[in-house]
This record gives structure tokens, C-alpha cells and sequence, in this order.
């Protein structure tokens, strides 16, 4: 069997991830389809809207096979860290491709600008660092950077193309037997706001607009009827949806409680950030308004998002060291298909499959995943977040028959 890899979030799962996955099986031509998902908190360091496993069932059901998790450790990280886990799990359970939407929509570009990466790494690196010592973001001094070299191969000031490129990276790095290939992101850009395409809308716009409006129906013209359908039994299951706003109370009482030398403990806590998150935190009356005031040019949004996620978690500079490659592939779904291809594939996976977290205990990696899963949980209250507590314990993979996606 034919396995092809995607890299997802599905924060919440809409139409245009279903054209992804649609373009990947018709490109590919895959047997099974495995998407290596982020579990609780995401890549740019925010709780997810509902959990890794409504999320599951949202992939299930648009057609993905297997869904295994990315480990905290590996999902809260900027690009180049998120990629190496991400594909370093697809290779272990056998996939031959990698098939992600971009910008550029064009592999070609990929891997050029991989291949000049490869022979000018230290050049290329010591000009982003530069950027960077600037206060510029990481976007915006990669660009730069290329352009230093008199060619831009790749448009690195968007978002997926900096994503695909650090897929790329990570596969020639790793020496990986995996294929890269790309479609084009359609209409809305990653970071859209507003809706502006009968069909197809980012997640960001529709998170924003569930805030603002609370209505599902708000949405319903830009995801699938089986994911809209998880987004109401969720909140009729749970009374909310999750963002920071939500979690700033106990970021506030982690802030205010630490020492900054234990916040220098903490992973992405650098250059004496700690002394503003000290400084700011007592009067802030909501997340929006704390990171707004802490933010630097140096310190993105996305930067402190992520810093904030290893505070409520406790994810420390050491963990984040020893953290170099996953150790396990947690498998959170599959459908019959995933099934067969398991049963193929499980005395040749590179790393042990595991369908209950309990097999995990003692595993460092999986420690972090279960104070991740204690901070999402405590979105609740009781008897509530005992139960998703449990919820992360106790669940067996989800499993889905083909009936059930039809």
C-alpha cells in the first residue's frame, strides 16, 4: 500500500483543507492517507479550538486514514523544529510522500531554494541571524537573506511556504525516503481575517467569527457538514470552544507566582523577556492586551504565544534539549484502510506504535503531552475536566468504518 503524509493542524477542519486532501489522493494516487497531527496546543503556541480528538474525527471523516499525534515537544515550536518532528514520524510509519499546501504551489521552488540552503547553509544561516539581532521576524529576515544571494527562489514572507520549506529542510537533512510535493493554497491567505470567497475561508477567519458572532451557522457555508457537526457536539459536550482569553487566569497566576529565575528556566524565555512578562502581567486584564504590551520587535505574537504555552505547561530549556527526535507514534484514528495498512506495516515502523497513552508512562516526551492535556483540561469545571482528563488517559484510537464516512 501507497502511503502519502500531510502535516495538519485542522484548528478547526474547513473546505480548504478538504480541497488539500482531495488534490493530495488525485496527485498521489495514495492507498492511505496518514496526517501527523498537532495535539492540544498548536505551532503558533495557541490552544486548539476543540480538542486533538474532536479534530480526529473531523480528519476521519474528510477522508484521512490514520491520524497520529505530534508531541508537544516537537508541535509548539517555530517552523524548522515543527518539521523535523513531523517528518521524522511520517517516515517511521512507512509514508513514501509529503503532499502540503503552499503559496508558491510550485515544488520546483521548493527545492531549489532547499538545495541553495544545502550549499550555503552557514552563509544563509549567519544572514538570518543578523536579521534577527535587527529585530526583524524570522519571515522577513529569511527574505532578506535571499535576496542577499541576487535570486528568491521562494517567497519566504508567507506562512505555508515557510512551512513547506522547513519540510523540505528537514527531509534532505534527515536523509528521509520521503518525496516532497506541493499544491496551491486556494483564495483565502493563512492569516485572512474576513471572509472573501463563498467557500473557502482560513481558520483564523473562522475562529474569529465563532468568537464574535458564537453562532455555528455562521460558518457552515466553509466546513464540511461532518466537522461542523463535531464543533456542536463539542460545545454542547463542554459549554465552549477554547482560546487564550480562556487561559490567561492561570497564566496570570503562573506569572505572578514565578520567580524570574524560574522563568528563565522556562523554553523561549531569552534576553530577559521575563522581566517584561513580570512587568506586565499584574495589570493586564486579558491575554490580547498582555502580549500587545510585551510584544517587541524581536518578540513576535507568535513568538510569546509559544513562550506562554511553555509557562502554563512548564516546558523547560532542558526538556526542549533532550527533545531531538519523537520516540513514539501515538496512532489517535484510523479508518479500515488504516487498519490494513498497520497490520502492514507494524514489525517495519521505525518507532514503537501505540494506541494507549498508558504504554507512554515514563517516556519524557509523553510527560510533557500529559501536563499539555492537564493545562487543556482545565478549561472546565468539574465534573468536566475530570472527564477530559480521563479523556487523554483512557481513549482507545477512534476508529471509523467505511459506512460511517459516507
Amino acid at each position: 500500500m501507497k502511503a502519502v503524509g500531510v502535516i495538519v493542524e485542522y484548528n478547526p477542519f474547513h473546505n480548504g483543507h478538504f480541497h488539500h486532501l482531495q488534490e493530495t489522493k488525485q496527485k498521489t494516487e495514495a492507498d492511505c492517507l496518514i496526517a501527523v497531527m498537532s495535539g492540544n496546543f498548536l505551532q503558533r503556541g495557541e490552544p486548539a479550538i476543540v480538542s486533538k480528538w474532536a479534530r480526529a474525527k473531523m480528519a476521519l471523516a474528510a477522508g484521512i486514514d490514520i491520524v497520529i499525534e505530534l508531541p508537544y515537544a516537537f508541535a509548539v515550536q517555530a517552523a524548522e523544529q515543527f518539521a523535523h518532528g513531523a517528518v521524522q514520524l511520517l517516515a517511521a510509519i512507512g509514508c513514501q510522500e509529503l503532499c502540503f499546501g503552499s503559496e508558491s504551489g510550485e515544488i520546483s521552488a521548493f527545492l531549489s531554494a532547499a538545495q541553495t540552503w544545502l550549499e550555503q547553509k552557514e552563509t544563509f544561516d549567519s544572514l538570518i541571524r543578523t536579521g534577527l539581532a535587527r529585530g526583524q521576524s524570522f519571515p522577513k529576515a529569511a527574505a532578506e537573506a535571499w535576496q542577499k544571494f541576487g535570486a528568491a527562489p521562494l517567497d519566504l514572507s508567507q506562512p505555508n511556504n515557510v512551512l513547506g520549506f522547513a519540510y523540505v529542510k528537514a527531509i534532505w537533512q534527515n536523509k528521509l525516503a520521503i518525496m516532497p510535493r506541493t499544491i496551491p493554497r486556494l483564495a483565502a491567505g493563512y492569516h485572512d481575517e474576513s471572509f472573501s470567497h463563498p467557500s473557502i475561508a482560513s481558520a483564523t477567519s473562522l475562529r474569529k467569527t465563532l468568537r464574535q458572532t458564537g453562532q455555528l451557522e455562521s460558518i457552515a457555508a466553509y466546513v464540511p457538514p461532518a466537522a461542523l457537526e463535531q464543533l456542536r457536539q463539542y460545545r454542547e459536550t463542554y459549554g465552549r470552544f477554547h482560546d487564550w482569553e480562556v487561559y490567561f487566569p492561570l497564566l496570570k497566576y503562573r506569572l505572578l507566582t514565578a520567580t524570574e529565575t524560574d522563568l528563565r528556566r522556562i523554553a523561549g524565555v531569552e534576553e530577559g523577556i521575563e522581566h517584561r512578562l513580570k512587568q506586565h502581567i499584574a495589570h493586564a486584564e486579558t491575554f490580547a492586551a498582555f502580549i500587545a504590551a510585551v510584544k517587541t520587535k524581536r518578540y513576535t505574537w507568535t513568538r510569546l504565544q509559544r513562550l506562554c504555552a511553555h509557562v502554563l505547561t512548564n516546558f523547560t530549556k532542558e526538556e526542549q534539549a533532550k527533545a531531538a527526535n519523537p520516540t513514539y507514534i501515538r496512532l489517535l484514528g484510523m479508518s479500515e484502510t488504516g487498519r490494513r495498512y498497520l497490520k502492514q506495516v507494524k514489525k517495519s515502523a521505525a518507532l514503537p506504535l501505540v494506541a494507549r497513552a498508558s504504554k507512554l508512562n515514563g517516556d519524557p516526551l509523553y510527560a510533557q503531552e500529559k501536563r499539555a492535556a492537564a493545562v487543556y483540561a482545565a478549561a472546565f469545571p468539574e465534573p468536566l475536566y475530570s472527564a477530559a482528563l480521563k479523556e487523554e488517559y483512557a481513549t482507545a484510537p477512534i476508529y471509523v468504518s467505511g459506512i460511517e464516512r459516507k
